[in-house]
């Protein structure tokens, strides 16, 4: 975590006991317009690739988990706090989780297009390919801040 994202954090826990497990990163392929996304209300859920976690040995995100959001300069924009996980192939992912992700007209049918172009490109750079049914963490989130 940046000293930036560490002060937003220890500044808004002051005189609270604060939560262990906290990272700070960026959204996706455009962090500034999906943090907006988070900060109107809209976006309320996001997904990663089940691989990427393996790859880079990462432990997977549960409910105790709060992020920092920072936008494409790394500075921090809200916090948020994971209620739900769930683990399942990309091709079974409900419409109603992939219109809660909040990104572009909202539907299914764009949802998938993206996360099939997004994914497609992050899996090459590892040596791996695409497929539709490959798992990925979904994961539900609160805004618990704003950074004003």
């Amino acid at each position: 975590m940046n000293q930036a994202s560490l002060e937003y954090w220890n500044n808004y826990w002051k005189g609270q006991e604060k939560p262990e497990r906290v990272t700070a990163w960026q959204f996706g392929g455009s962090p500034d317009y999906l943090a907006q996304l988070v900060i109107d209300g809209v976006k309320k859920a996001t997904c990663s690739g089940h691989v990427f976690y393996e790859v880079e040995n990462e432990p997977l995100p549960t409910t105790e988990d709060y992020s920092v959001v920072l936008n494409s300069k790394d500075e921090p924009v809200a916090i948020i706090k994971t209620v739900d996980v769930q683990i399942m192939p990309m091709n079974e992912v409900p419409e109603e989780f992939a219109i809660s992700e909040g990104e572009g007209d909202r539907t299914y049918k764009y949802w998938w297009d993206a996360h099939e172009r997004f994914f497609t490109k992050e899996l090459r750079e590892i040596g791996r390919e695409f497929s539709e049914d490959m798992l990925l963490v979904c994961e539900r989130f609160e805004v618990v801040d704003v950074k004003r």
